[in-house]
């Protein structure tokens, strides 16, 4: 069972309808085609795999404005930055939920006021 993190915390899965499974090597030049979407999830291979990060981003500086999922190896340190890229929420195993507790994510659930650039604003 899948478990579903958000700034909230955890939770269960609640959507219902159509997944578009867009894999981290996706061809940006492509993108235009799924910005109607309703829901794109991205798997994360590796947490050292960073490609998810950067097309989160360009679907978002292209305009896409549905619901954005990471899915796979994403660790809590790295939330804010999945956050920040552009995604709406997390899903992660049992498994990783067990050895990484809702509240090392919720640490890092406050993404925007804890950002680089608002530390050198600051």
């Amino acid at each position: 069972m899948s478990i579903i993190v958000t700034d909230r915390g955890f939770t269960s899965d609640d959507w219902t309808g159509p997944v578009l499974d867009l894999p981290a090597e996706t061809d940006p030049a492509t993108l235009a085609e799924h910005m109607d979407a309703a829901l794109i999830r991205i798997p994360f291979a590796s947490f050292a795999d960073g490609r998810g990060f950067t097309l989160a981003r360009r679907l978002r500086l292209a305009g896409f404005k549905g619901r954005l999922r990471a899915q796979g190896h994403v660790i809590a340190d790295q939330y804010a930055m999945a956050r920040r890229a552009g995604f709406d929420e997390v899903e992660i195993d049992e498994t990783l939920a067990a050895r990484q507790p809702e509240e090392q994510w919720q640490a890092r659930a406050d993404w925007q006021s804890h950002s680089y650039l608002n530390r050198l604003r600051g």
